[in-house]
């Protein structure tokens, strides 16, 4: 397996256990020609709308990306334009996850702990502007928005309530 493959296992990884411990479900398309590699589904009465659901675009960098305030990821202009659009009946979102540069610092294990390294962030480019841009565009997501189990919990809660994000 190659490093880029192993960055995708990797991110995979993350987004199954912080799911699995917040407690929904994944599905993933069998196709990714949408821009959407993963699917959390809510079950039952959350809120105001039953069963909630959110897409996402997962990413994954070792590069140093992170300032003080945010991570700044240059995203593929299809991904870009595919995730800012504001006309789908799911809410999707971007979360790159953040690697430390070598392979052996990922993971820490011990008979107490199973540590993976660093964390992912995410964000909602709905609404975003169109760009000139032919490549990519350099997207910030802010370092308050750490795609953790509780900030999961919170963006389902805000969806079955049916606030847009």
């Amino acid at each position: 397996m190659d490093i880029r493959q192993q960055k995708e296992q990797f991110s995979n990884t993350y987004l199954q256990a912080v799911t699995t411990v917040a407690g929904y479900s994944l599905y993933k398309p069998s196709v990714d020609d949408d821009s959407i590699d993963w699917g959390i589904a809510a079950k039952g009465v959350m809120g105001r709308l039953r069963s909630p659901r959110l897409e996402l675009q997962l990413k994954s960098t070792s590069r140093d990306v992170l300032d003080d305030n945010q991570l700044r990821y240059p995203l593929k202009i299809k991904n870009y334009n595919d995730l800012r659009l504001s006309d789908f009946a799911i809410p999707r979102i971007l979360v790159v996850l953040v690697l430390p540069e070598t392979l052996t610092d990922w993971l820490q294990q011990s008979e107490e702990e199973l540590c993976m390294r660093y964390c992912a962030y995410w964000v909602s480019l709905r609404g975003m502007p169109d760009t000139k841009n032919t490549a990519t565009v350099t997207v910030s997501l802010p370092r308050s928005h750490q795609f953790t189990v509780s900030a999961l919990q919170s963006i389902m809660q805000r969806l079955s309530q049916g606030v847009l994000l």
